[in-house]
């Protein structure tokens, strides 16, 4: 089944894999995605959304196995501070669930940031747009689809 964000990319004319993995609804982390799809930890990357002060709602790209850095991000937006959104308004925000959260294809064209580590792979893989399914695609076409803005936003655990 091709999601919104698939169909999306094949209008941009980008090729990509659809990478599919048994959903454990306990551990829908990116470390756990990782391993049922065979990919390092830090090439798998998910996708969280946050609220700045100044600018609203963002969503920050990072490797699974890495934690978001606040105020890098908030430096990185132009914002004072920003902070992730409870989980209750992904949704609502997004119209994406938990685990299925991804930039390509969201509700609106909230602003991206991608953390740098993602230039140290060719290719690199992001939700679907629901659970079960990655899209693997090279790290210049994911920047072009999502208009990116590159930045060192996180850390490793």
């Amino acid at each position: 089944m091709k999601t919104n964000a698939a169909r999306i990319l094949d209008t941009l004319g980008i090729e990509y894999d659809l990478l599919t993995y048994a959903v454990d609804l306990e551990d829908l982390t990116a470390t756990s995605t990782a391993q049922k799809l065979g990919l390092p930890v830090d090439q798998v990357f998910k996708t969280l959304v946050l609220k700045g002060d100044r600018h609203g709602i963002a969503l920050a790209v990072i490797p699974g196995g890495y934690q978001l850095d606040l105020k890098a991000l908030a430096r990185l937006s132009g914002d004072r501070k920003v902070d992730t959104v409870p989980l209750k308004q992904v949704q609502p925000l997004t119209g994406y669930v938990r685990g299925g959260v991804t930039a390509i294809a969201c509700k609106k064209p909230y602003p991206v940031y991608l953390d740098e580590w993602a230039q140290a792979y060719e290719r690199i893989a992001v939700s679907a747009g629901m659970r079960g399914q990655m899209i693997q695609l090279s790290t210049a076409d994911y920047i072009r689809a999502t208009g990116a803005v590159i930045g060192a936003i996180s850390h490793e655990n």
